[in-house]
């Protein structure tokens, strides 16, 4: 039996769940736009640990949202996941968060393009099948009036996460569908995680990066 402690923490929801085999136990998440990482994670924690009555000897492994997404956010993930691992004496597994916003999403035909909301017009985003394989690998993107052109003149094109709002504004076709209520959450990577874990595909707990895919940019106030 696996028990796996999921973390995600890559956009504005602060999610955590516990998985056992695969299968989803219990969860936390809460999501607001003013970034409460720091203050709820630990606390989400224990109160999803309590929730299932385990306690955190049991764990047998810890997973992460590994990204991309928010710098501050995947930062506070990963090491809260590293320092468990440490602590506890158990692997450290990564999962990939567009594909685990792509798995909430079900269709028959076409393509998924999960995005996260960057920059002005920027967002980052992958491209999976109706069978949730990866076609066309993560990236940041400038959104133009063309953007998955190819895509959509041959069916229909499902764009989630927080960047299909921006894309709103600029994109028409009528095989582009707009869902913007999609957010990574760790509900969705128990599976993945439990297959890793029986694979043995660990990270090393000493040097995984969350995958920031671009250089953080610090950002200062103007002065008035």
């Amino acid at each position: 039996m696996a028990l796996i402690l999921q973390l995600e923490t890559a956009s504005t929801n602060c999610s955590v769940s516990l998985s056992r085999d695969g299968v989803l136990v219990a969860s936390k998440e809460h999501n607001s736009a003013s970034y409460s990482h720091s203050e709820q994670l630990h606390v989400f924690i224990r109160e999803v640990l309590e929730e299932a009555g385990v306690t955190m000897p049991e764990l047998q492994a810890i997973a992460v949202s590994k990204g991309p997404g928010s710098y501050t956010g995947l930062r506070i993930g990963v090491s809260t996941a590293k320092g468990l691992c440490y602590a506890l004496d158990i692997p450290l597994i990564s999962t990939r968060t567009l594909r685990g916003m792509a798995l909430q999403k079900n269709i028959d035909s076409g393509v998924i393009i999960p995005m996260l909301d960057a920059r002005r017009m920027e967002v980052y985003m992958a491209i999976f099948d109706s069978d949730h394989k990866e076609v066309s690998p993560t990236k940041a993107l400038v959104i133009t009036a063309d953007a998955f052109q190819e895509y959509s003149e041959k069916g229909p094109v499902y764009l989630i996460g927080s960047g299909a709002t921006k894309c709103k504004e600029i994109l028409e076709h009528p095989n582009l569908y707009f869902d913007d209520r999609v957010i990574p959450s760790s509900k969705t990577m128990c599976k993945v995680a439990y297959q890793k874990f029986k694979k043995g595909d660990f990270e090393d707990v000493a040097y995984f990066e969350p995958y920031y895919l671009k250089d953080f940019i610090l950002q200062t106030k103007t002065k008035s």
